[in-house]
This record gives C-alpha cells, structure tokens and sequence, in this order.
C-alpha cells in the first residue's frame, strides 16, 4: 500500500526537475549575453539538459545500458503520456472555459486550434528524451536525432498553422459582421500559409541534416520572381479582388456603372466580376481593371433623380406661364413618392422655338421599375395641367416672312395685273 505514495512523489520530484530543466534553459536563453538560436537549437540544448538531469537522477550516465537506463526511459515515457492526458483534460479545458466567459471570440477558436500541438510537442519531446537517455550505437542515435528534429519541427509549425488558421477565421467573422466579403479568399489564405510553413519547416530540417540550403533558397527567390513576372496579371487581379472585398464598393444583385460597362452584378470572383448588362448579355469585367475604375454604385443611392425639360409655345403669356409653374410645383408637392427635400420648377430658357421648363426632382424610392412608374405619372399630370390652362407643348418650327412681291411671284401673278385690282 505504501508504494503508490512512493510512485507519486517519484513522479512529482521527476516533474519537478523536467520543469526545473526547462526553466534552466529559458533563463540561459533570454540571458542578455546570449545569441538568439534557432527552434531546433535551444531544442536539443533542452533535450540534452532534460536527458543529462535523468542520467545523474538514476546513475546512468556510463558508457552503457543498465537498469538506471532503462528506469529513466520507462519515467521518460511514463511522464509523456501523462503531461499529454494533463495538458489536454486539465489545463486546456480550464482555458476553454476560462474563454467562454471573454467577450472575443478568438480564445475560443485559438485554444482548441492550439491544444493538438502543445500536446504532442511535449509527447514528442519527453520521448525522444526516453529514447536519448538509452546508449545506443552510432548510427541509431544519429536517426535520432534526425528523427526528433523532423517530428519537433513538423509539430512546431503544424501549431503555427491551426494559430494561424484560427484567427483567418476570426478575421473573416469579423469581416462578415461589417459586411466584407471575404469568404472567397479564405480557403486561398489558408492554402497559402500552409505551403509557406511547409516551406519554411523543409528548409528548416534541411539545414539541421547538414544541407546547404544558401542555393536553395536563392533559387526559390529567383523562381519567384520569374513567376511574379510571368504572372503579373493574374497577381493583379487576385490583389484587385482583395480591394473589391474589403473595399465593398458593391455586392452580388447590386446595379453599377464600372467605367462605360453598366449592369447587374451577378458573381465577384478572384479573377473577374461579372456583370449582366441591360440588354441580358453577360460582360465579364478583370479585377484590376475593376480596383482603377471609378465604380458608380446605382442600387445605394437614397433616391433618383429626374431632370427633364419642357417647352411651351411662344404664344404663352407671362401670367399663364406663372400659372403652370405654380401647377407643376403643387403637383410634385402632393405626390406621395416625391422626395420633398429638393423640388425645383424654374422657367429657364428662350430657346428657338419655345419657352423651356426645367423639372428637377427626386423618386423616394430608387428601384428603377418603380422610379418609370412615378415618372409616367408625373408626365400624365403635367400634360393635363397644360392642357387645363389651353396652353401647348412646343415643337420644332420656323417662321418665314416675305414681301409682298415674292408673295405674288410665289403665286403666279404679275404686279401689273394686280396693281389697278
């Protein structure tokens, strides 16, 4: 019965010095004298301190395998499986719960994304750590060695990547409540971080294996820039679509005006926009060209203006004239789906052939089927009001006056024969 306390102080004193280790190290790592290492450099200096404190604990530090050895590398592994159950049921359940009572909801994306790595980081590390304490040969121990730098770093950087990931997805919920589309470009975001992390962490081993990785890299940056060269377009209309979504000069069933194209907008894309113009036809409108036009949104106006011009004929009088601008302005007053804030009827012109009035007002309601409909009304009213007042709507005319002669030459007759009539 005594022994179960005894295994649990053995384990509490083996936790205490692994964390005692690794405060050690930390504390040499952030020391102001030191130079800044590498993940996978202040990762094998833990590893060897974390191995050489289970040596000494268990007197196995001679040249080969005894039962210290193997008591170490049984702790070691005993201590991975538990720190992990620990790390998942204990300390990440407390911080989710700890971030159900924050206001963010970036915790609570961020915890769980995090949780996985963390504990296979320090699986990974207190087994290699197991597997390090034992005496093996040469070319064992280099594999290894190998071995725990690839899985040390892959776990690294797969952490990174669901850190990452989480907060795109934070940044798109945000995005969505202010209205910014972004969901187009998350799953290319993601791709993106995920194949420069792979990168990073193949160079990463690479170098640690004893590659030379100084042509690799300058190759991968000439590569590049071919490629941005020979890509140069489609990286402008990806970084236009990237405008178009934060900006959000329009949306999908919105009608613009887009430079000289005009339409419906029926599909924004990470290449184009496409647009379904009056006449049905489907125009197709690249990205970049999109981000450096003028965009005129015609869906978000408060209301539409109508400015139309008509014209009476000359015979009009001053006090008729008075007379129908006073009707128009009453009508447009008594109009239900007239804006009332800006009504402007004005005799403005002496044009060629008639007395031009200016109409300028605006339709409550911008939809364009309903703005023909209020406008087809005013129109009828107008035409009633003149008529009602016995005026007439002018139209192109001339008159020509000629002389008595040209009269009777027009005529047929001769000034003689009609001088003595």
């Amino acid at each position: 019965m005594a022994l179960l306390p005894m295994k649990a102080r053995f384990l509490h004193s083996t936790l205490i010095g692994l964390l005692g280790s690794a405060a050690s190290v930390a504390a040499e790592a952030t020391a102001p004298a030191a130079k800044a290492a590498p993940p996978s450099v202040w990762s094998d200096h833990m590893l060897d301190r974390v191995v050489a404190w289970m040596q000494t604990l268990f007197n196995a530090d001679d040249g080969k395998n005894s039962i210290g050895h193997f008591i170490a590398a049984g702790v070691l592994f005993l201590a991975a499986i538990l720190l992990r159950k620990i790390i998942t049921h204990v300390i990440f359940a407390w911080l989710k719960k700890l971030a159900e009572k924050t206001t963010t909801t970036l915790d609570d994306k961020l915890f769980p994304a995090l949780e996985p790595p963390v504990a296979w980081l320090v699986f990974v590390f207190l087994s290699f750590a197991g597997l390090k304490v034992l005496v093996l040969p040469a070319w064992a121990d280099l594999w290894v060695g190998h071995a725990f730098d690839v899985a040390w770093v892959a776990v690294v950087f797969w952490g990174m990547l669901r850190a990452l990931n989480a907060i795109v997805d934070h940044l798109n919920e945000l995005g969505e409540e202010k209205g910014l589309g972004l969901g187009h470009f998350i799953p290319l975001i993601k791709k993106t971080l995920g194949i420069i992390l792979v990168i990073f962490a193949a160079i990463t081993v690479a170098q640690r294996m004893g590659v030379d990785v100084k042509a690799f890299v300058a190759g991968l940056g000439i590569g590049g820039l071919a490629f941005a060269l020979a890509a140069q377009d489609t990286l402008a209309n990806f970084f236009g679509s990237m405008v178009v979504a934060i900006d959000r000069p329009f949306k999908v069933g919105e009608y613009v005006r887009i430079g000289s194209a005009e339409g419906t907008v029926e599909d924004i894309g990470l290449r184009s926009t496409k647009l379904r113009t009056g006449s049905r036809n489907l125009m197709v409108l690249p990205n970049k060209m999109v981000a450096n036009e003028i965009v005129s949104n015609l869906s978000r106006m408060p209301q539409r203006r109508v400015d139309q011009t008509i014209g009476l004929t000359y015979n009009t009088s001053a006090d008729q004239m008075q007379g129908i601008l006073d009707d128009i302005r009453a009508l447009l007053r008594a109009d239900p789906d007239i804006h009332q804030q800006l009504i402007a009827v004005n005799f403005t012109a002496y044009n060629a052939s008639s007395l031009d009035i200016q109409i300028l007002y605006f339709c409550s309601n911008p939809d364009w089927t309903k703005h023909l409909e209020v406008r087809e009304r005013i129109n009828l009213k107008i035409m009633r009001a003149v008529a009602a007042r016995g005026l007439a709507f002018a139209f192109p005319t001339q008159t020509i006056d000629i002389g008595d002669d040209v009269a009777r030459k027009l005529g047929g007759l001769r000034p003689e024969a009609t001088a003595g009539q």
